[in-house]
């Protein structure tokens, strides 16, 4: 009983400093985070009954949750033809700047004199396009809101330059064959990618027979809405460590210290030899202090580049924005200084190696495999049957994050294409995101809803299952920067499935997909050959069995947990000997 109200006084501050700082981003995460069979019947009913002139805030806010940009944008411009007044040209700017329409949100914010409300609004709408000392000057100092919206910039402002935690040096004796491991999310309270990547190397670290601990994030996951969660969760016999304090520091900096001396606390008692940390650079920033006070060395894994990440769902602009500057500059700087990087790929390794991070302090630990992914898949009915789905026809789809730049747009459009050619073709969208609106809309819009299935998140036991339900795995990515890089966990574990996989032709994919080895590539961004492609390997059974064949051969043989715990555990013994040298 205690911890559950230590976590509803956790998240009530959060809630508060968000409804504070930014209503429409607390209201999307609402209605990401509530059931999507009751929040996208809701948000369809509002906009059949709202008059189609209505520009009302409910019926905006109705058309950001189903995902109906074209409704969003042809109501926003309705809304510009009458004068708004100040507060709600401020509150039509912050719906347009989340629904990824700038323009209208300069427009609006153009319409009307400052008042506090509009300057927050111009605020977030500056901070949002990365234009950092702007928005910082723009939110004005009067008011309370406006106060704790200026504070809380400027630290994050700091926190990009050059701010770092302190801690006091530290009398240490390490325990060899322990690891401490900080992570950003983690089962079982997040399923996706980086969480299941992140318990694949802690299980494999543990078999291997290490020690190993997994702290998360401060405030995780109260933050997430998780408000029945422990201070510890153990899964599959790994332990996750929460840290959850009862109030969360108001500021960026302030929070990242206190993090800092969590991590500290926590380390004092569990004695580590090594600390282990993933991306983005705040993760870096806390484990560098601590690992400074312990005097033990630390591995940074760059499993991402979110800079671009971030600029993926922006202007090009974006690239040469403040933000993206003061952002790159701190992953260069965190790379440098930790004892070991460690990454995805080739093409990841070329990206770090350019920012001055030497060759030999790089290792590659590839997305892989384990668990139910090593035995033998089902056949396709088998899957299906277990899944209480059709079992006849044809499947194609995939099981991901439902974001922009995974490109599930192009397959839809591909979808659309296949369709009357392949009656018993069925879609299957395996995942839950910030894209899934979008995407459920798109389908509607294109009379497919019958013949697509949005499963939402789904247990992680059954991953292995949806897998194994597609004749054909997709993964149509944008060609972005950091999809070029990253090479994403999904594809590996359908190959390990025996499924052939379609993908885009870019770097980071070709390091998984052999063309017409294991599957095929295709220009990304490209519905018609998408379509082409798919459509090839649905007339040929024989081919997508070989395919299948292939790609989990070489999975078992180049990509598993087993194997990249041996290799970490090598470079790990490394840093000691290294540390002691220079000791």
């Amino acid at each position: 009983m205690s911890q559950l109200l230590t976590n509803l006084r956790l998240a009530a501050g959060v809630a508060a400093a968000h409804l504070t700082d930014d209503p429409i981003m607390l209201y999307q995460q609402l209605t990401r985070r509530l059931p999507a069979k009751l929040v996208q019947p809701l948000a369809v009913l509002v906009g059949r009954l709202a008059p189609s002139g209505s520009t009302a805030m409910p019926v905006l806010l109705a058309a950001l949750a189903r995902g109906d940009s074209g409704d969003v944008r042809r109501r926003l411009s309705l809304a510009l033809t009458a004068t708004p007044t100040p507060d709600r040209a401020g509150a039509l700017s912050d719906i347009a700047t989340a629904a990824h329409c700038p323009d209208f949100a300069d427009q609006f914010l153009s319409t009307a004199a400052p008042t506090a409300r509009l300057q927050r609004a111009s605020a977030r709408k500056l901070w949002h396009d990365g234009a950092l000392t702007s928005a910082v000057a723009a939110a004005d100092n009067s008011g309370r809101g406006s106060r704790l919206q200026r504070a809380r910039l400027t630290a994050e402002v700091s926190v990009l330059q050059n701010w770092t935690p302190v801690l006091a040096k530290q009398t240490f004796v390490p325990v060899p064959g322990r690891v401490l491991h900080l992570l950003t999310n983690s089962l079982p309270h997040t399923a996706s990618g980086y969480a299941q990547r992140s318990h694949s190397i802690l299980r494999a670290q543990q078999d291997a027979g290490w020690e190993v601990l997994a702290a998360t994030r401060i405030g995780y996951p109260v933050q997430v809405g998780k408000l029945f969660a422990k201070r510890v969760d153990v899964v599959d016999g790994v332990t996750y460590q929460r840290l959850l304090p009862a109030k969360l520091a108001a500021t960026a900096d302030a929070r990242l210290q206190q993090q800092a001396e969590e991590l500290l606390s926590l380390a004092l008692v569990f004695k580590p030899s090594v600390l282990h940390t993933t991306t983005h650079f705040v993760n870096g920033l806390v484990v560098r202090a601590v690992a400074e006070a312990l005097g033990i060395p630390w591995v940074y894994e760059v499993r991402g580049q979110l800079a671009d990440t971030w600029a993926s769902t922006r202007a090009p602009a974006a690239r040469d924005s403040e933000k993206y500057r003061l952002f790159q500059h701190r992953e260069a700087e965190v790379m440098r200084d930790a004892n070991l990087v460690v990454t995805l790929g080739e093409a990841m390794k070329t990206n770090i190696m350019a920012l001055g991070v030497s060759s030999d302090k790089i290792l590659i630990s590839p997305n892989a495999v384990g668990g139910r992914f090593l035995q033998e898949p089902a056949d396709t009915a088998t899957a299906r049957r277990e899944l209480g789905l059709a079992q006849a026809g044809l499947y194609i789809g995939t099981v991901s994050s439902l974001v922009d730049y995974e490109g599930l747009d192009d397959l839809i459009s591909a979808f659309a294409l296949l369709a009357p050619k392949h009656p018993q073709l069925r879609l299957l969208i395996v995942g839950d995101g910030a894209s899934r609106p979008a995407l459920e809309q798109q389908v509607r819009a294109l009379g497919l809803s019958e013949r697509a299935l949005f499963t939402g998140r789904v247990p992680r036991a059954l991953a292995p299952v949806y897998h194994q339900a597609l004749d054909v795995f997709v993964v149509p990515r944008k060609d972005l920067d950091v999809t070029r890089a990253v090479t994403p966990l999904k594809p590996v574990e359908a190959l390990a499935s025996a499924r052939p996989v379609v993908g885009s032709n870019l770097p980071a994919l070709r390091e998984i997909i052999d063309d017409g080895g294991n599957g095929i590539l295709v220009p990304a961004e490209d519905p018609p050959e998408l379509a082409n492609a798919l459509s090839t390997l649905l007339s040929d059974a024989r081919r997508r069995k070989d395919m299948g064949r292939e790609g989990r051969r070489t999975v078992l043989r180049e990509r598993t947990w087993a194997a990249n715990a041996e290799l970490l555990a090598e470079r790990y013994a490394g840093l000691h000997h290294e540390h002691e040298e220079n000791s």
